[in-house]
């Protein structure tokens, strides 16, 4: 089991910015690859970002340029940078991780609004 506490969200005006960060705790031993999801109000869950654990990275086309995901294996956190705020950036983001077995964690979300 592994278990995941998200932090940084708030409110913000459209070209600010915010830092969300994650402290997994748990059987971390197993972890392979963390990341961060979003959820718009009236949409699916999609994937934002994740980051390997020897630090590859994947972003989604939206947000390339704008959202930097990063990791500490020491301290077991995972944290993401967001520039350049946009309205169509507000939801929900949930900090995920998934183990070298394949079982996948999800935080509780953080909410994240970009106000015009």
């Amino acid at each position: 089991q592994v278990q995941l506490v998200e932090s940084g969200g708030g409110l913000v005006q459209a070209g600010g910015s915010l830092r969300l960060s994650c402290a997994a705790s748990g059987s971390i031993q197993a972890i392979s690859v963390m990341g961060w999801y979003r959820q718009a109000p009236g949409k699916q869950r999609a994937l934002v970002a994740d980051i390997t654990s020897g630090g590859s990275t994947n972003y989604a086309d939206s947000v390339k340029g704008r959202f930097t995901i990063s990791r500490d294996n020491v301290k077991n956190m995972v944290y993401m940078q967001m520039n350049s705020l946009k309205p169509e950036d507000t939801g929900v983001y949930y900090c995920t991780v998934q183990q070298i077995f394949g079982s996948r964690y999800w935080g509780q979300g953080t909410q994240v609004t970009v106000s015009s």
